[in-house]
């Protein structure tokens, strides 16, 4: 049975500037969270644990609600080393609106020559990318996020697009059920970056909820 005074109370905790960036975030993710998580399938401390771990890292506990594209030339050859040329690299080195483009057009439904990386860039509690998944998002929620794609970071709709991202777009549920944080990581990041990070946290949840770690 799903605790919201013991959620409640980890979620003050574990996001400590959780309303830095979006007022009254937490308060508002409180308030939903019986519903959503019922609604979404999410029906154990463990598979919670999970998804909120999982957000944790994504948004930084709600301070990084919007992806951080201002990179040096070495990391853009590191994490995209299929999208930038050394000079590519050196050239759009910290200038994030470039490095979005760059690293996200042709892709995830984002069109070439547009300004679709930087607009689908990274959002909400589980960094939803892409004009495809921001399309997707927005079909099942009833709102046009394509056309309005800050509306994922207003705080009645934040919990739910995590929750969207991480369950159907994803297909994260069956991995967080079993516990399996490689293979759960891998779906909603792409790939195993900050693997050992995702753990750490997801162990503080489950601590949280009173689970062995």
């Amino acid at each position: 049975m799903f605790d919201q005074q013991r959620f409640g109370a980890a979620l003050m905790r574990l996001w400590p500037h959780g309303d830095d960036k979006i007022p009254g975030l937490r308060k508002e993710m409180i308030a939903q969270s019986p519903t959503l998580f019922d609604l979404y399938g999410l029906t154990s401390p463990l598979v919670i644990a999970n998804f909120m771990g999982e957000c944790t890292v994504e948004c930084g506990g709600g301070s990084e609600v919007e992806e951080n594209l201002n990179y040096r030339e070495e990391v853009l050859l590191s994490q995209w080393p299929k999208h930038f040329t050394p000079a590519q690299a050196k050239a759009m080195a910290h200038q994030p609106r470039l490095i979005a483009n760059q690293a996200y057009n042709g892709r995830m439904g984002n069109r070439l020559g547009s300004d679709d990386g930087w607009t689908y860039r990274g959002r909400g509690p589980a960094q939803t990318t892409g004009r495809d998944a921001y399309g997707r998002l927005g079909e099942m929620m009833g709102l046009d996020f394509v056309n309005h794609p800050e509306l994922i970071n207003q705080p009645e709709y934040f919990l739910e697009a995590g929750l969207i991202d991480f369950v159907t777009i994803c297909g994260c549920l069956p991995y967080a059920e079993r516990d399996d944080e490689i293979n759960e990581t891998r779906c909603l990041n792409g790939g195993l970056i900050g693997l050992a990070q995702r753990q750490q946290s997801i162990a503080l949840w489950k601590q949280a909820f009173g689970l062995a770690a």
